[in-house]
């Protein structure tokens, strides 16, 4: 284990997401998923988690790893086209994570996923929090719009909108 993660860590409790995502940037970052729903099929999850626990730490767990148990937990893979999406944020490593249900992910694929994680990651190194992830919401929904259009067919909201802060 690296120490300097480590520190991160410990000393990244949840007041520093707060800091980072202000209640009305938590609302813009919703709004934001809501507006990109009504024009594609797919679901997009905002899942931001301030620091992993030190058993998680001892373990070795990578931000991958949790964002793979975080996307089962809330049970992104449980649409109807398999076009779930989640964004996962560990804020004290400053990484995001991308997990797309089979349905996008096989047309899309893992190197476009990570073109955007890494734009969404130089934002968050700029302390733009909000824009960061608005823009990974903007790019996420130019795939899933190319790929799972909505084009008046019946598209229920099947996974809450709302930011969800671990």
């Amino acid at each position: 284990m690296q120490v300097i993660r480590f520190l991160k860590h410990i000393f990244s409790g949840p007041w520093r997401v707060r800091l980072a995502f202000s209640k009305r940037s938590l609302q813009a970052i919703e709004a934001a998923i809501a507006d990109s729903e009504a024009s594609h099929l797919g679901e997009i999850r905002f899942v931001v988690e301030s620091a992993l626990e030190i058993g998680e730490l001892l373990q070795g767990v990578t931000p991958r790893q949790r964002a793979l148990e975080v996307f089962s937990q809330c049970r992104i893979w449980d649409t109807e086209h398999n076009t779930g999406v989640l964004i996962y944020l560990l804020f004290a490593d400053r990484d995001v994570e991308i997990v797309a249900d089979r349905g996008i992910h096989a047309r899309v694929g893992e190197a476009v996923w990570a073109r955007i994680c890494e734009q969404m990651e130089a934002q968050l190194r700029a302390g733009r929090f909000e824009l960061g992830v608005i823009e990974g919401i903007a790019h996420i929904t130019a795939q899933l719009q190319q790929h799972f259009p909505a084009l008046n067919k019946e598209n229920p909201n099947e996974i809450a909108d709302a930011p969800l802060v671990l």
